[in-house]
């Protein structure tokens, strides 16, 4: 079964960049995923499209953390800064697949 992940941040522009380094990660090691990026102003509709099982908040937009896991049923949670920063897609991946597992 293919995992959807969905990243969140100001506009979507630095997620996106962080989306192929985890797609390239997943790929990588055989895990089926669907990976996108998207602003803070159109998750809601995205999320509704894409039904996506987890929602990770570039460190920029961590102030909306509260309002998103109360907007939405669905794992959300803040990527870590370091991680993000240093685009390890790798460990962003194994951070949104913790967060999947523990909700499954």
């Amino acid at each position: 079964m293919a995992h959807k992940i969905m990243l969140v941040c100001s506009a979507g522009m630095s997620t996106s960049m962080l989306v192929q380094k985890m797609l390239t990660a997943a790929k990588s090691e055989g895990i089926e995923a669907t990976i996108f990026a998207t602003s803070t102003a159109d998750a809601a509709n995205k999320a509704a499209s894409e039904n996506p099982e987890v929602l990770l908040l570039g460190p920029q937009v961590r102030f909306l953390e509260e309002k998103f896991k109360k907007e939405f049923s669905i794992p959300v949670a803040v990527i870590n800064m370091q991680d993000y920063g240093m685009m390890r897609g790798d460990a962003v991946l194994k951070f949104a697949l913790s967060l999947i597992k523990k909700e499954g």
